[in-house]
């Protein structure tokens, strides 16, 4: 796709509702209906925001393990990011991953920060056969938010992604290699379908636990779940501020 034309259709992929509905509500966006297949748990919801089209995508709740838990991880986030850019083929000019994560206060990450992404790789992918281990990390770059980052007073910092909310050994090894300063459970395998559809994508991540810190990751992600959220709501309508209507070089 162009990338030289004014960003005016933006995709917010958001894996968890209780994420999300802080901004939809904020923006009042509608439900979208018959936006993607009815075996799909997904939920879509649409409006215009700052004279972009916005698409607000998020995970829904799981109906196959009989849970009803949000569907997170990287299965169901890149097949609603996948479906969504199929929907809207064409169309999109950006996707941002909004949502909550991880940060290392290596990093210099403290809860409550908000991190826009200038990559994205896996930590738990292991495939320890040579061709194979540049495919299981999966480092995406995301695309370039100098601008934006500085307009919102965001730090900027690559995001590990796994499927384990704690973590091993071995985590920690990959994502020391993957110079990750955030870590999440959606952000690579979004990034993955955008780069099969060639779209430009990065993420606003908002720090609910301390990877390296003394809290069990747990307890820490469902005491600042709450208060994240509306960090995210706080920024998102920034961000969507700062790039509608400009060109990506200009992020």
């Amino acid at each position: 796709m162009s990338t030289k034309a004014p960003i005016k259709n933006v995709v917010i992929a958001v894996a968890m509702q209780q994420e999300a509905e802080p901004f939809i509500t904020h923006l009042d966006l509608a439900p979208v209906d018959n936006f993607f297949p009815e075996e799909a748990p997904f939920k879509a919801f649409g409006g215009v925001y700052e004279e972009c089209k916005l698409t607000v995508v998020t995970n829904g709740q799981d109906n196959v393990y009989g849970t009803g838990v949000e569907n997170v991880g990287t299965v169901p986030a890149a097949l609603v990011t996948f479906l969504t850019l199929q929907k809207l083929k064409g169309d999109v000019d950006l996707v941002i991953n909004a949502g909550t994560c991880g940060g290392f206060k290596a990093k210099g990450a403290e809860v409550g920060d908000v991190f826009i992404t200038e990559a994205s790789a896996n930590h738990d992918r292991r495939i320890a056969i040579p061709p194979y281990i540049p495919y299981g990390i999966g480092k995406i770059e995301s695309t370039n938010t100098d601008s934006l980052r500085k307009a919102i007073g965001a730090k900027l910092g690559i995001v590990s992604t796994g499927n384990s909310l704690d973590k091993h050994d071995w985590d920690d090894e990959q994502m020391k290699k993957n110079d990750a300063s955030v870590k999440d459970m959606e952000a690579a395998a979004i990034a993955w379908s955008c780069a099969l559809h060639d779209v430009p994508h990065f993420g606003v991540k908002v720090v609910t636990d301390i990877v390296d810190g003394d809290k069990p990751s747990d307890e820490e992600f469902m005491e600042n779940l709450a208060s994240a959220a509306k960090s995210l709501q706080e920024a998102l309508p920034k961000v969507v501020a700062h790039v509608c209507g400009k060109k990506h070089d200009e992020l």
